[in-house]
């Protein structure tokens, strides 16, 4: 279990990566992190990014307290509800593996076009449901990861490497999985065009190694958007 963790942690940071090459510069703009958590990420995004004001939306309130610390500007908050944030108020918002856990998708994305200014785009990373893990997770009968239930417990997958730990928020669960088509088409319903889509991380393959023989089952989806007129 130790080296499955090893890898899915790989994994992480490949996609963690892949989202920082995409962030163009909005240099005195505004950055929304959706989900920020600690702001750890959210702080390198804003770096990356070379944004004046870092903001996030985040429900539990211990990474609330360390994401201020972190100089973000964090309202607590719960991402089913419309943003809390005016019209065109952004130029760049990001979610990281957010989407899948949301009953209300549809108002999500309307609102992230909402505040985002026309110039402005979107950085969205799900969990990709066409991996290789998750084929064969599903072909055995198991359930896709990660595999989080309601209460916070990790359920139903033997081989995915949170399972012995509980979400911080107890009330998150995995409602969704996409692949890539479901996730464009989902996008450009919602009045979005896809600029990129890429695909980074593999586990428990090795992610340097799958990187250059396989496009499109990885662990992770990270779509860069635009909104249309």
């Amino acid at each position: 279990m130790a080296c499955l963790r090893s890898v899915s942690r790989q994994s992480e940071r490949a996609s963690k990566g892949a989202i920082l090459d995409v962030i163009e510069p909005r240099a005195h703009g505004r950055l929304l992190d959706c989900g920020c958590g600690d702001g750890e990420f959210t702080a390198q995004i804003a770096c990356r990014a070379r944004v004046s004001e870092a903001y996030g939306v985040e429900c539990v309130k211990d990474r609330i307290k360390e994401a201020a610390d972190r100089g973000i500007i964090v309202t607590e908050g719960d991402l089913n509800d419309p943003l809390p944030y005016q019209s065109h108020f952004f130029n760049i918002v990001h979610a990281d593996q957010i989407i899948e856990h949301l009953p209300n998708i549809a108002l999500f994305l309307q609102e992230i076009k909402r505040v985002l200014r026309p110039d402005g785009y979107a950085v969205l990373s799900i969990n990709n449901l066409a991996s290789w893990h998750n084929r064969f997770c599903l072909a055995l009968g198991g359930e896709a990861v990660p595999s989080h239930v309601p209460d916070g417990a990790m359920l139903g997958n033997a081989a995915d490497p949170l399972q012995a730990m509980r979400h911080p928020s107890e009330s998150d669960s995995r409602l969704l999985a996409f692949s890539f088509q479901g996730l464009t088409e989902l996008c450009h319903y919602q009045g979005f065009w896809v600029e990129r889509l890429i695909f980074a991380g593999y586990y428990p393959l090795l992610p340097h190694l799958m990187d250059d023989l396989d496009a499109v089952h990885a662990a992770f989806l990270i779509a860069k958007l635009r909104p249309r007129p």
